[in-house]
């Protein structure tokens, strides 16, 4: 796997910049986390060397002073918004987050949820947060939001949420995703402290976009794709140009809501101590990517993944036509298309020949298999033994699973799970070679092979079960998928 991007180099600066923001403002500061603050797999795709979980590493170096307030948006409640890359509800992920803050030793304040409109979902789920002793806290929809500053700078606006109350100097504000108004949560903090007397700032630690790298950049691209069902527009950031004659890149939402945090710094304050949304922000990922050339072609295919991604989960009624056009467009605007995809291409050409449900791997040394259907293995199991006997040395025609031994797992499947596909998934696959290895030494070298399957890309040309989704993602993989459910016809079994 090549690197583009310098971990270490990041977090030394980041850190060190951070440090210096919070020095800047007096009683508290009020800093939105952007993203994830762990699992950020978005960043390790685009930015290769990245590590998912280096803002954690950076928090914990100030734990000490920092406490977490997890913010939920009642309108993802209500709609069971699932997290796409972990496959759960935000709700659950909310859960999730705390009990992982919690364990790494960071205080856990506790939930805003935020849009809230009384909506019956909202109550229900902070009833179950309560009941768990957990604090939560209701922020109201806000008429006008974000360009009536006059109302929303009053005790009709702000005013009208609750007080979150805080006892030290840093607060980090996280969400399961975006849009689920973390900035108007610092906000409104920052309007009730003030009229509680207490003087709070606020930053935002954001690592999309780039603001250093140009409008176009395949990594600002990338995550536009990844935001299109937010209707996210990366823009050049007009207050920044205005106040320095520079270009810098920033977001719609951000460039909106900035006359909003204009006008409670002056309230706070008396002035405002940022010119521009840019000004607002902490991001240093630019100063960090070590080979632009290994990035844009990441980004490039992480456009191409999440055009499949959105594909799928428009023929699953959870996502919009639009969405799909907007990250259409956005391939056209890099020049680039599905056949830019090896694996993809690969898998096609075999479904050309099958004429049944066909995968295809390109391995991280750049080795290209293939695999089909059968009565014994899906595309996807049958891609995996591939796979792991091509790293272990084991020749194709060794069977690693005898028959005898699928025979009663699939009898358990139909039979006594009334299940309808009797095929091994991949997890199913994994567990058997697990237990053949320790009687049979090509299982047990072909085991030792899966950690280095990170970084490999496979393609289904159907779309694959959640359980095969989840394998894939759990192994460092990324997989893609056409939008067909199946494909009939079936023929010999087979691994190859």
């Amino acid at each position: 796997m090549k690197y583009g991007f310098d971990n270490e180099k990041y977090l030394k600066i980041q850190s060190e910049h951070i440090k210096e923001r919070i020095a800047k403002f007096g009683d508290k500061l009020y800093m939105e986390f952007g993203g994830k603050l762990f699992d950020d797999f978005h960043a390790s795709r685009v930015l290769p060397g990245f590590e998912p979980d280096s803002k954690l590493k950076m928090l914990m170096q100030m734990k000490d002073d920092a406490e977490i307030v997890i913010v939920i948006s009642a309108v993802d409640i209500e709609k069971n918004k699932v997290r796409s890359d972990l496959g759960i509800t935000y709700d659950v992920d909310v859960l999730r987050l705390r009990d992982e803050f919690i364990a790494r030793g960071l205080c856990v304040n506790s939930v805003v949820i935020t849009h809230y409109n009384g909506q019956a979902s909202a109550d229900a789920y902070r009833k179950r947060l309560e009941n768990m002793d957990i604090k939560v806290y209701y922020h109201h929809t806000i008429e006008g939001y974000p360009n009536n500053v006059a109302l929303i700078d009053s005790d009709e606006g702000f005013g009208k949420n609750d007080y979150v109350e805080t006892t030290k100097p840093l607060v980090v504000i996280t969400a399961p995703g975006p849009g689920s108004g973390k900035m108007a949560v610092c906000l409104s903090q920052l309007y009730q402290e003030n009229k509680r007397g207490i003087k709070a700032g606020y930053a935002k630690f954001e690592t999309f976009p780039i603001w250093n790298l140009p409008l176009s950049h395949p990594v600002n691209i990338a995550y536009e794709a990844a935001t299109a069902d937010l209707d996210d527009v990366n823009m050049i950031d007009p207050f920044h140009m205005d106040a320095y004659g520079k270009m810098a890149v920033n977001y719609n939402r951000d460039i909106e809501i900035f006359p909003v945090m204009n006008a409670l710094f002056d309230d706070i304050y008396g002035y405002s101590p940022y010119k521009s949304p840019t000004d607002m922000g902490v991001n240093m990922a630019g100063y960090c990517i070590s080979d632009d050339e290994v990035c844009c072609e990441a980004s490039k295919q992480e456009i191409i993944r999440r055009y499949y991604s959105t594909l799928c989960s428009f023929a699953d009624g959870k996502a919009t036509e639009n969405e799909v056009n907007k990250i259409a467009l956005l391939m056209k605007r890099m020049k680039i298309s599905t056949a830019d995809r090896k694996a993809t291409i690969a898998a096609k050409e075999r479904l050309d020949r099958s004429h049944v449900a066909t995968a295809a791997i390109e391995m991280p040394d750049g080795t290209i298999l293939t695999a089909e259907t059968s009565p014994l293995l899906g595309p996807s199991a049958a891609l995996l033994l591939n796979a792991l006997k091509h790293l272990a040395g084991i020749a194709h025609n060794v069977k690693l699973i005898p028959q005898q031994m699928i025979a009663p797992i699939q009898k358990t499947k139909v039979t006594y799970l009334h299940g309808h596909n009797p095929r091994l998934h991949t997890d199913e696959v994994l567990v058997a070679i697990s237990m053949m290895s320790l009687i049979d030494e090509n299982c047990k070298l072909a085991l030792e092979q899966l950690p280095n399957l990170v970084g490999a890309q496979v393609h289904s040309t159907v779309m694959l079960s959640e359980v095969d989704r989840k394998t894939f993602q759990k192994l460092g993989i990324g997989l893609t998928c056409d939008p067909v459910r199946k494909l009939k016809k079936v023929v010999v079994a087979t691994e190859k």
